[in-house]
């Protein structure tokens, strides 16, 4: 049987896919933003209810969860779809017409490779929310968004915990622009209605990692693409508030980079023009983003100061 691992979903999430209509970035509405986070909820309530009707609770528990997790992913269900019915409310209260749900395909295969997919798809939906606030105009858009952003946070916790990875592996959430969630949410669109509003985004060229992961600071991890690249490129790491450039080195055709201290938990990797320490502007992505999942350091604190 092959394992399907954190790398595995990774990989598959930085799949580059066109099948969601796109328009030409323009000023973003918060009608915009809306049918965007509409177009991930769909994605997660679709994701999450295929799971529960196609596997039962002695299936999760053969694969070694527990039913107290079971219960959890019953209610991560019911979340997701009262997110997809309040951002449809909102959006026709708004005047405009909701987009509705695509057709997905998601590659697990068992309760095992379900939470392995779930836990990266949440950490992309954390950073997605996290990403579009500042595009917000309305305050009271803007506080639907931040509480399901807590909610998707605590489903994120529950998926990680779970693989016995370390839920709070990051002191601070990661935002992503628009763009970069397309780019990996697409991954999993294979068609969508024709009457659904194009969505002010566009994807970026796959960034694939090559090696298993979970990875750690300072070793060097490869990765791939099926382009050309220019012949000055940096690696960009993005995790928590951290974004950090890195030079790469060729082994053959692949891309070799040394992760960096300010990696930690779920982080996302671009290839780009020009180095940067600060803002990543889509103007500077040439590939990605790729997720790895990197181990943190061991927790420290000053007993001195409580």
């Amino acid at each position: 049987m092959k394992l399907f691992t954190a790398s595995t979903a990774a990989t598959l999430l930085a799949i580059t896919a066109t099948a969601h209509p796109v328009k030409r970035q323009a000023a973003v509405t918060d009608a915009d933003i809306l049918q965007y986070a509409l177009t991930l909820e769909h994605l997660e309530n679709t994701f999450y209810k295929g799971a529960v009707s196609s596997m039962s609770e002695a299936d999760f528990l053969k694969a070694g969860f527990s039913s107290a997790y079971y219960n959890n992913l019953l209610y991560i269900t019911h979340d997701e779809e009262q997110h997809v019915e309040l951002l449809t409310s909102a959006l026709m209260t708004a005047g405009a017409k909701p987009v509705a749900a695509c057709t997905y395909d998601f590659p697990y295969t068992d309760p095992k490779s379900f939470v392995t997919l779930a836990s990266v798809l949440e950490g992309v939906g954390v950073s997605a929310y996290l990403g579009a606030a500042g595009l917000i105009n309305s305050t009271a858009y803007l506080g639907v968004a931040g509480s399901i952003l807590v909610t998707e946070s605590l489903h994120t916790s529950v998926q990680r915990f779970n693989l016995n990875e370390i839920a709070p592996a990051n002191p601070y959430g990661t935002a992503l622009g628009l763009n970069p969630v397309y780019t990996l949410a697409a991954a999993f669109i294979t068609a969508c209605p024709s009457t659904n509003v194009a969505l002010p985004v566009m994807a970026f060229p796959t960034l694939t990692a090559t090696q298993g992961i979970p990875a750690a600071p300072g070793i060097s991890f490869t990765f791939s693409v099926k382009g050309s690249l220019p012949s000055t490129f940096f690696v960009v790491f993005v995790s928590g508030l951290s974004t950090t450039s890195v030079v790469p080195s060729m082994q053959g055709d692949m891309i070799a980079a040394v992760i960096p201290a300010t990696a930690m938990g779920q982080t996302y990797v671009f290839l780009s023009k020009s180095s940067t320490n600060t803002t990543l502007a889509d103007s500077m992505i040439l590939y990605g983003p790729a997720i790895i999942e990197v181990t943190p350091p061991a927790p420290t604190f000053d007993l001195s100061e409580h």
